[in-house]
């Protein structure tokens, strides 16, 4: 079982080149990432104009495992919606919190906010 469960801001963080990528890279090794997530990061590597493959084969460098989004996780995530919506949480982060909770891991992101939840760990990478 993986000790870490790490939210698309944390990919994009090394990805980009972003401050906290130091911080966010050492947590990759022990960590898995929703496929949720990983479709928001290839998302958001294709808004800057690149390539859909050339994108995948970026995320596919970092050697992640990709956990499917099932009915559990969205159920969870469903579940996370009213008490995050204070927040404004999407549904890619509430599919990273989602697979944390049901995994017993800490979720990892460059987003502070998430410091205020008190349902499952969450470090903060910046």
């Amino acid at each position: 079982m993986s000790r870490y469960v790490l939210d698309s801001s944390a990919i994009l963080a090394v990805l980009n080149g972003e401050s906290g990528a130091d911080n966010a890279i050492g947590y990759f090794p022990d960590s898995i990432v929703s496929s949720v997530n990983a479709a928001e990061v290839l998302t958001k590597l294709t808004e800057k104009g690149n390539d859909v493959e050339l994108a995948k084969r970026a995320f596919e460098l970092l050697q992640l495992t990709v956990v499917d989004f099932d009915m559990v996780c969205a159920a969870k995530a469903a579940e996370l919606r009213p008490p995050t919506r204070n927040l404004g949480l999407s549904l890619g982060d509430r599919s990273c919190l989602a697979l944390s909770m049901i995994q017993n891991a800490t979720a990892i992101t460059a987003d502070r906010d998430w410091k205020k939840l008190t349902f499952c760990p969450v470090e903060v990478i910046r």
